[in-house]
């Protein structure tokens, strides 16, 4: 669960230094300040050009991002409003039939997300009304990197560890390819999902788990509020930190990223008992402006170091924005896009996604909230994924044409 990290792009810093926090529990986007290591929006180059700042939710917008690019656009376009991810597992063979299986996995999907962000004859449900607004991300996961012996970024591709807390789910986290997808609502994802189950089903594969998620409606592109009530998402990196923090360093691995996925249950109703100010100084932010209790405004950068006449520190040592910090990193941040989610009652809360160029810096965050974190006493980390987010494809190419080189 982390958070913190970053400023809004296009917005200078404050004269109270450092970045912005990255927002937790992302009821809307992710996890504010922090809630397993996150991810937001961000428009680099490569797929989505200038876009909207970082951590915001786009308002919903109907054009649907280019699927071709260096870059995949589930990651360089403005955050959509829906998202689903999924997880399929290719069925255990030799390592030849396993590299075929997944070239023809990954050559129709890539037919299947094309055609689905207008680059050829979509499917019938997708052809009426306004376009689909589809982007998408597939990655590997690290089980399947080793067993076939792809090119992935070496020892970079590693799963996270079980850290104090979690409640991990095998069935619901983990797979051998991971694929997000996002639009401005359900209807189109339903339908690529199922079309992508059935292109897995054709090469032997399954469908492991499946999630979705959704972005509380905002105005005007303000930050969303997550399931505590709380804005999530208020700031990620600026472009130039995202070439040194979220993608891989320059050759053949810079065009990809790491995603790692958290499924965070959240006890909505315990955090809801507690008295304003007490929520406040759970997560190191004000409730009705989302301003670090250090600032005066939602993007101000929280001041992690200043303290109370009586030499306590203005955020609480244990104050998720504070524990989320980069600051204690080294300045590392994470591209952060989180979702929340409602399962039924007993099971809401936050889907984190974070986009890193190495999982370990998800890691440190995470084993400092974990230790610490006020919030622990309202969230369970229920699922777990990590997947190398594969270059983008180029016009007549084909997903993850670099792996078997």
């Amino acid at each position: 669960m982390h958070a913190e990290s970053g400023k809004a792009p296009d917005r200078p810093r404050t004269s109270t230094g450092g970045v912005d926090r990255r927002g937790l529990l992302a009821g809307g986007a992710v996890v504010a300040a922090g809630l397993g290591a996150g991810a937001a929006a961000l428009a680099l180059r490569g797929g989505g050009g200038g876009g909207s700042a970082p951590g915001r939710a786009a308002a919903p917008e109907r054009r649907t991002p280019p699927f071709h690019g260096e870059r995949q656009s589930g990651v360089t376009a403005a955050q959509q409003p829906a998202t689903q991810l999924l997880a399929l597992d290719l069925a255990p063979a030799a390592t030849s039939d396993g590299r075929a299986a997944l070239r023809a996995l990954l050559g129709e999907s890539t037919r299947v997300l094309a055609e689905a962000s207008g680059a050829g004859p979509a499917d019938a449900r997708l052809r009426d009304g306004e376009p689909a607004g589809l982007s998408s991300v597939v990655g590997v996961g690290p089980e399947l990197a080793a067993r076939l012996g792809l090119n992935v970024p070496p020892a970079l591709l590693t799963a996270v560890p079980v850290f104090p807390g979690d409640k991990l789910d095998p069935a619901r986290g983990g797979g051998d390819l991971v694929v997000q997808l996002c639009a401005a609502d359900r209807w189109p994802l339903s339908v690529v999902a199922e079309q992508l189950g059935a292109v897995a089903r054709a090469v032997g594969a399954t469908v492991r788990w499946t999630q979705s998620g959704f972005l509380a409606r905002t105005a005007g592109g303000a930050t969303p509020r997550n399931l505590f009530g709380f804005k999530d998402g208020t700031a990620n990196p600026t472009a130039e930190e995202n070439g040194q923090w979220v993608w891989g360093p320059p050759g053949p691995y810079e065009h990809g990223t790491v995603l790692v996925y958290r499924r965070i249950r959240m006890d909505t109703a315990a955090f809801a008992a507690l008295p304003g100010e007490r929520q406040e100084q759970v997560m190191g932010r004000r409730a009705g402006d989302g301003s670090p209790l250090t600032g005066t405004a939602e993007h101000d950068e929280p001041d992690i170091y200043t303290k109370n006449p009586d030499g306590s520190y203005v955020l609480p040592a244990t104050a998720h924005v504070r524990l989320s910090s980069p600051r204690l990193d080294g300045g590392a941040r994470m591209l952060r896009r989180g979702y929340s989610y409602d399962d039924g009652p007993g099971d809401r809360g936050l889907l984190f996604c974070a986009f890193v160029r190495d999982p370990a810096q998800f890691t440190r965050v995470q084993e400092r909230l974990a230790a610490r974190d006020a919030l622990n006493a309202f969230v369970e980390h229920t699922a777990s994924a990590v997947a190398y987010v594969l270059p983008g494809a180029k016009e007549g190419g084909t997903l993850g044409e670099g792996l078997f080189g």
